[in-house]
């Protein structure tokens, strides 16, 4: 803080030291000190003159010059003639040092925030990454960046193009809840057909990222007594979201296809559900168990909430439909993501439902944040349109295959001893490991030899985990990476047997 600090700021701070035991004087001395001892006056710096000061607070210059002049005598500030006065240095440096001024006001207990919180967030369980995981030499990380394949050309080009003038004047207003129009006419003839998706501008919505989606699905339509059922093992973050506002939630075990046909989904409000490719597991719901599922759903006023989010990147054959495109009586609740697999930062997803859900939703993500960057929005709808997210997809699926194929041979090599479930596609597979190897320690001492790996343990519902599982990624490893980190991982698991 400076001679010419803001004068709102210093009455600001001036009500923070309003005590109805301390004179007007007594409450300007306090002012200053707090705004010494807590750092926003700089030592040695000049504090405003008595005059500047007392405009500033609206109160006699008389006032602060006492103020100023019992300061002094007490050390906080040093008066230089025709200079002013300047935070002593010595003395702030002294009192950091040696704790607090015996002469300084005591500070009230603090708030107790733990006790107003209504949910704790930060305790659930969640899958865990490290910020700096790029410097690692073996990331078998899912859903991260990879530089070697962002499109910088094509995206360059497309916000550029989205900074005309007559783009700026489309996407720089405030929107308030709507979208932007050529992202949802790019969504509707572009994205959602490649999965046997029709849907019309007023049953879709742009998220921030799929996460954001489910979350205010979930927000809208999910209460205390509403039953949700999930995937066991599943995705932790919707179990996270779910749980945030119901205790009513039921596990349902997945196998070799996915989410079975469980009577207990009689007994359910919502069924969350990734057919395309389950997560973790990686497996895809085949299409006789989607046309039964939507069965038993039409039978039971059962709402599909169905996560697609990796519905793009399949590496041979035909895709299976989306559970949405089977959908004839609007049971399902379709989310989608149009960047996870490549820039997962440009947090870009988005909600099909009938028209009245979305308009609730639209009302409800305005309460949040009115809506996603109509930048971004702007500059996406060209990376569509121009076909750039077409040849995107092409080089990711690509090159997602020849990694999970690399993985899957340095497995078979390195790691027999471990079993992998059967993967079509996606940027991950899941691994069982032998029975009794701590995932905790292995990810420890792999991480300590450059090999970041993701414990299975949190997908499960419950805990402890039944049984030893990775999901190993290979989004963001280079080819010639993933042998040596596969090899590292397979001596640990020796190591660790051993060691039993």
């Amino acid at each position: 803080m400076t001679q010419r600090a803001n004068p709102l700021l210093w009455r600001q701070l001036l009500q923070r030291s309003a005590r109805g035991n301390l004179s007007l004087q007594g409450q300007i001395r306090e002012m200053l000190v707090s705004a010494i001892l807590d750092g926003l006056i700089d030592p040695g710096s000049a504090v405003p003159s008595g005059r500047d000061m007392a405009e500033h607070l609206g109160v006699a210059r008389n006032t602060v010059v006492l103020a100023y002049r019992q300061l002094t005598d007490e050390g906080y500030l040093l008066s230089r003639q025709r200079s002013g006065h300047f935070v002593n240095a010595d003395f702030v440096a002294g009192l950091r040092a040696g704790g607090r001024h015996a002469g300084a006001t005591p500070t009230p207990e603090p708030t107790d925030w733990q006790a107003r919180l209504r949910l704790h967030p930060s305790r659930q369980r969640s899958i865990h990454k490290p910020a700096d995981w790029q410097q690692f030499p073996y990331p078998f990380l899912y859903g991260q960046f990879d530089a070697s394949l962002f499109p910088t050309a094509n995206w360059r080009e497309c916000c550029l193009k989205a900074l005309s003038v007559l783009d700026i004047r489309d996407w720089a207003p405030d929107h308030i809840n709507r979208d932007d129009a050529t992202l949802v006419q790019q969504i509707r003839t572009r994205v959602l057909p490649r999965r046997g998706v029709w849907a019309g501008a007023d049953e879709i919505v742009v998220t921030v990222g799929a996460q954001h989606a489910l979350y205010l699905v979930a927000d809208l339509l999910v209460s205390q007594d509403t039953t949700v059922a999930l995937e066991d093992p599943g995705y932790p973050d919707a179990r996270n979201i779910f749980a945030a506002r119901t205790p009513r939630l039921l596990p349902l075990a997945v196998d070799g296809d996915g989410l079975p046909l469980d009577p207990r989904l009689r007994e359910v409000d919502y069924l969350y559900v990734t057919p395309s490719h389950q997560c973790p597991t990686g497996v895809t719901m085949p299409l006789r168990r989607r046309e039964e599922l939507l069965r038993l759903a039409d039978q039971q006023d059962l709402i599909l909430i169905e996560d697609d989010f990796e519905s793009e990147n399949r590496f041979g054959g035909e895709p299976i439909p989306a559970l949405k495109s089977l959908d004839r009586n609007h049971r399902v609740i379709y989310i989608g993501s149009l960047s996870k697999s490549w820039a997962p930062g440009l947090r870009l997803g988005y909600i099909v439902a009938p028209a009245p859900i979305v308009q609730e939703i639209r009302a409800l993500r305005r309460l949040m944040l009115r809506h996603p960057s109509a930048f971004i929005q702007r500059a996406f709808a060209l990376f569509l349109s121009l076909g750039h997210h077409d040849s995107q997809l092409r080089r990711i699926a690509l090159a997602q295959q020849q990694r999970s194929q690399a993985t899957l041979r340095a497995l078979a090599r390195h790691a027999p001893q471990c079993r992998v479930t059967p993967v079509v596609g996606g940027g991950s597979c899941w691994l069982r490991l032998p029975d009794g190897i701590d995932t905790t320690e292995l990810t420890r001492r792999a991480a300590e030899q450059g090999v970041l790996l993701e414990a299975g343990d949190v997908f499960f519902y419950d805990q402890p985990a039944p049984g030893s599982f990775l999901r190993l990624g290979w989004q963001s490893i280079p080819d010639k990476s993933i042998e040596p980190g596969i090899a590292l991982l397979g001596a640990i698991i020796e190591e660790l047997q051993r060691g039993r």
